[in-house]
């Protein structure tokens, strides 16, 4: 009870009381929240005192503290590496082909199963396209080799067709086309279910004046459904662009090969070579470093200017 005493001041239950009484209400929400918290501080925070390294000629006999300072030596090594440019050029192509062509590949899919009426076809197409995405990387990229071998089932066509076949696998030219096709049937599916409950979302009247104004499907999709999933789809384009040197290495270091360096070693397949392969922990981390300060300058560029057109962002 609030107590109004003679000088006019008013006294009421202390801050702590306060926050004390809230957090025993909403106990099971701070539990919740807290053992996030405590997962992202463990996986995620604490590992970031690794990054040290990047500064060091790190060993692992003397441990992060005992090992020499290296200064900026592994990132000068970097940028003066005559492979930087080739990887930095690969892991921008293969990301701007992937949100040219594996971005838009669950909208399109979104839009065409809200109109379809048949529900049980709807169900079908769904489950098929979402099994891709609880496949493991090892087994699809076995079966994209299995397809595109020299005797796989593509080859067996193709000779039928023309005669001849084609080194898929063993071909720089190639490569790029051969992930983004396969990460578009592994992951459309199940990227599309965040746009379709989007479209769910809409409200079915301005569907229906768009009718009545004599718009068919295409303009419904055009006027109505398209601005009003834009927040959503502009959302998901600034966690895209935020990403755009993380391309998957795991499903690039099971399908390239010396062959095929040339267009498909990226920033993290070298980080992977000479970190894990090479033991060469301290040039590693500095190439890592160097990739997510990039990703964050992206993260934050694509943010501002996303606020700028379209009002929209992460925050």
């Amino acid at each position: 009870m609030r107590q109004v005493l003679a000088e006019g001041k008013v006294f009421g239950p202390t801050k702590f009381s306060l926050i004390k009484s809230k957090m025993k209400k909403y106990k099971y929400a701070y539990i919740m929240i807290g053992l996030v918290a405590v997962y992202y501080g463990i996986f995620m925070y604490a590992p970031m005192y690794g990054a040290l390294i990047a500064f060091k000629d790190y060993s692992p006999a003397q441990g992060f503290l005992k090992s020499p300072w290296a200064g900026m030596k592994h990132f000068t090594a970097l940028f003066t590496s005559p492979s930087f440019f080739k990887l930095l050029r690969n892991t921008l192509m293969i990301s701007f082909y992937d949100i040219l062509f594996n971005f838009p590949a669950p909208i399109i899919l979104a839009l065409m199963l809200n109109e379809v009426s048949s529900r049980w076809f709807k169900g079908i197409v769904q489950t098929v396209s979402y099994l891709p995405r609880f496949i493991s990387v090892v087994v699809i990229c076995g079966i994209v080799k299995a397809f595109l071998m020299n005797d796989g089932m593509v080859n067996n066509v193709i000779f039928a067709l023309s005669g001849e076949k084609l080194k898929f696998l063993q071909t720089a030219a190639y490569f790029r086309s051969i992930y983004i096709i396969s990460e578009i049937w592994q992951t459309v599916g199940w990227n599309s279910i965040i746009f379709y409950a989007a479209i769910t979302a809409v409200d079915p009247q301005l569907n229906e004046v768009c009718v009545i104004e004599g718009g068919g499907k295409l303009a419904q999709m055009r006027h109505v459904t398209l601005p009003c999933i834009m927040p959503t789809i502009m959302v998901m384009l600034i966690l895209k662009i935020g990403s755009v040197l993380n391309v998957g290495f795991e499903k690039i270091i099971l399908l390239y090969n010396p062959n095929t360096y040339e267009t498909a070693d990226v920033i993290l397949s070298f980080v992977y070579r000479k970190g894990i392969l090479e033991q060469n922990y301290s040039y590693a981390t500095a190439v890592e470093i160097f990739n997510s300060v990039v990703n964050f300058i992206l993260l934050i560029g694509a943010n501002t200017l996303s606020k700028k057109i379209n009002e929209t962002g992460l925050w």
